[in-house]
């Protein structure tokens, strides 16, 4: 028989997270799934499994570090039974497996019940049949504008609702529900199997642990019914693309009494011709002449929460440059503040220029310096830097 130390590659001393690190390289090292068809990997991965099972529980790694596997698998090393150490029966000087078992627990703490009921006695935990409704998803578009400000949107839902005819019970009258007579209310059957005790729902009652002689018309018995409702979402100040609202007992209803599921609404915002996000961030691409850009200007410019802004684009300006205005951008969805709008400064190129235009343009250009233009100056510079070297 295998040792459990030697199949993990550990010291009998080893500590629980020895253990852990040991079991885990070994089961994805023979893990079927990368060893498909190897047989012998697969008895391996069996093997380490068993191991890791026994020694990462403090009272079955005692059990085996005194009794061995056998007294894991029904036997104390001499033969099938408790037998091995002599008395009636073949089962050690005990009377009975409870009384070996019990025995051995209670040794470690007095655990020996809780063990005897793991191995032969019944479970007591009912079933409950309530159960809580399916919770749903929907998408949910809306323009730029109803994100940035918040909205209301009214959608049609087709759900699982309570039956107003019975409340939701599925029977006719109260007289109607009967407590289930093979599983005695519990929702649960049990099987035994030699010193073991198998619990399944029950088959009669579908672990609801009543039954229903006369069903209630309206429903057929089920408690709820499909139907279509009218239902309100409140769209918050500043959501943006992507998130989710979750709407609480506005999905399927439950069973037999259970909560309401949930309605968890995903947002898509539609986009804006003239402005994008950035978080919490409005911006705006303006587009100026090459003339405003040097000589300075003062632009109107729509806001997405509020009336027009007035800027000043002072002389000089860049193409790309950023003007901020603080705190007209989108509201924080969480109510932490407010995001800036930023105007991005484009400069356009005249097109189409009649000749008094270029002629002008070309007497401008007789008349232009280094100092004029710094960034390309520069650009120049370095250039010829380059080519020196």
């Amino acid at each position: 028989m295998s040792d459990y130390y030697n199949t993990l590659g550990i010291s009998k001393g080893a500590t629980a997270d020895e253990i852990k690190k040991a079991y885990r390289k070994n089961a994805l090292k023979y893990h079927p799934d990368k060893n498909p068809g190897d047989a012998a990997a697969e008895k391996k991965f069996k093997e380490i499994s068993e191991a890791y099972e026994v020694l990462s529980d403090d009272k079955k790694r005692q059990i085996y570090d005194q009794y061995g596997a056998d007294a894991l698998r029904g036997g104390m090393g001499g033969g099938p039974g408790m037998g091995g150490h002599g008395g009636p029966g073949g089962m050690g000087g005990f009377s009975s497996m409870e009384e070996a078992l019990r025995t051995f627990m209670g040794a470690f703490g007095g655990g020996g019940d809780s063990i005897f009921d793991i191995f032969g006695g019944q479970e007591q935990e009912q079933r409950s049949s309530v159960q809580q409704g399916a919770s749903k998803k929907m998408n949910l578009t809306i323009s730029f504008e109803e994100a940035v400000k918040g909205a209301e949107k009214e959608v049609v839902l087709t759900n699982y609702v309570s039956c107003s005819r019975c409340d939701g019970s599925g029977a006719a009258s109260a007289s109607a529900i009967k407590r289930c007579s093979r599983c005695q209310g519990s929702g649960m059957v049990h099987q035994n199997r030699g010193f073991f005790s198998m619990s399944s729902p029950c088959p009669t009652c579908h672990g609801q642990g009543k039954t229903i002689s006369d069903p209630c018309k309206e429903c057929h018995g089920e408690g709820r019914m499909k139907k279509k409702q009218n239902v309100t979402i409140k769209i918050p100040a500043g959501i943006d693309n992507g998130m989710r609202i979750r709407m609480g007992g506005h999905g399927d209803a439950g069973l037999s009494g259970g909560p309401p599921g949930d309605l968890y609404v995903y947002i898509n915002v539609d986009p804006h011709p003239v402005f994008q996000r950035d978080g919490d961030d409005v911006i705006i691409e303006l587009p100026i002449s090459f003339t405003e850009a040097a000589l300075g200007t003062k632009k109107e410019i729509p806001s997405v929460v509020g009336n027009s802004l007035r800027i000043d684009i002072p002389e000089g300006t860049q193409p790309d440059k950023v003007l901020r205005v603080k705190g007209k951008g989108a509201p924080n969805v969480h109510g932490q503040g407010q995001g800036d709008l930023l105007i991005r400064i484009t400069i356009e190129t005249p097109v189409r220029l009649s000749e008094k235009q270029k002629d002008m343009l070309k007497k401008f250009a007789e008349l232009e310096t280094e100092s004029n233009s710094p960034r390309k100056q520069n650009f120049f510079d370095k250039v010829k830097s380059f080519f020196k070297n």
